[in-house]
């Protein structure tokens, strides 16, 4: 499973979602899908402008984990949504 790790640059940086979406002249729901694994695909250019603004790099945005480890960190309603939405089911 693929995470994007935005709740945990934004707690970092005492950010806010509707903060972050001016930033990248999105919505607040494009940051929403983001973080809740509700998103299919985003441009290579919106991970370029996050990686530019939070001064990191794609890995530390994007997470490859393994279905365990989503259970164990974010529940198993989570990992089933994400599956169903991504097809996976």
């Amino acid at each position: 499973m693929i995470i994007i790790n935005l709740d945990k640059l934004l707690t970092e940086r005492k950010m806010q979602s509707f903060e972050l979406a001016k930033q990248l002249d999105c919505t607040v729901q494009t940051i929403s899908r983001m973080k809740t694994g509700k998103t299919k695909a985003f441009r290579l250019e919106m991970l370029d402008d996050i990686c530019k603004l939070f001064e990191c790099q794609p890995g530390d945005v994007l997470e490859h984990v393994s279905e365990e480890e989503a259970i164990k960190r974010f529940g198993v309603d989570f990992v089933r949504e994400y599956k169903e939405y991504h097809g996976f089911a």
